[in-house]
């Protein structure tokens, strides 16, 4: 059962959660995940100048997803971060790539799932993943979140993200904050959720 998370990431926040939401995944017998970026769609100086570019060096050896990678797919995990309550415009790109899909229904029934970052505590995880979902309803999918069955939803005694709509991380104003323990279990349940869920589908 292959499930491929496909993500995009600017400072390495992204990666993280898609690293734990691999490792969930593994939890799942005869489940195998792939990670995959999307590809960049931002010129080369603005990288250097933002200093993307030297963040990106840490996960560059990732494959690029394809559009047979989402069809030979049992369940997908997508990772975007937020730009003003909504995802990257290298994700948007990439799904807008995937009209061929739509047109044979190539996705319908798959479970996918999105996981995602922002600066700050309110700057649009939900709304970001909220939006999301609406690709994936056209597509056929069945939405997976993050349930309360992950107990770290409840905590009040930290700064942190997640939603029952997915895992999420907060990153500060200048990308300083990496995400934290409880994150992390938060995108690692997510990916063991998914891999669980698409297992029931399969049979």
């Amino acid at each position: 059962m292959k499930i491929p998370i496909i993500f995009y990431s600017a400072y390495g926040h992204i990666y993280r959660l898609a690293t734990a939401v691999a490792e969930g995944v593994r939890e799942v017998n005869g489940a195998e995940p792939v990670l995959l970026r999307v590809p960049e769609t931002l010129p080369a100086e603005v990288l250097e100048r933002a200093g993307i570019a030297a963040a990106q060096k840490a996960f560059a050896e990732i494959p690029i997803a394809t559009l047979e990678d989402l069809e030979k797919a049992d369940a997908i995990l997508f990772g975007t971060p937020t730009r003003f309550g909504n995802m990257c415009a290298q994700m948007r790109a990439f799904l807008d790539s995937t009209g061929p899909l739509w047109t044979k229904g190539a996705l319908v029934g798959k479970a996918g799932s999105v996981f995602t970052s922002t600066a700050t505590q309110h700057g649009g995880q939900e709304s970001t993943i909220l939006s999301f979902h609406t690709t994936l309803l056209h597509q056929g999918m069945v939405i997976v979140g993050l349930p309360y069955a992950f107990e770290g939803l409840t905590r009040i005694d930290e700064m942190s993200g997640g939603s029952p709509y997915g895992a999420s991380t907060i990153a500060g104003g200048k990308g300083e904050r990496m995400p934290s323990e409880n994150e992390i279990a938060g995108a690692r349940f997510q990916g063991r959720h998914v891999a669980q869920i698409a297992a029931k589908l399969s049979r």
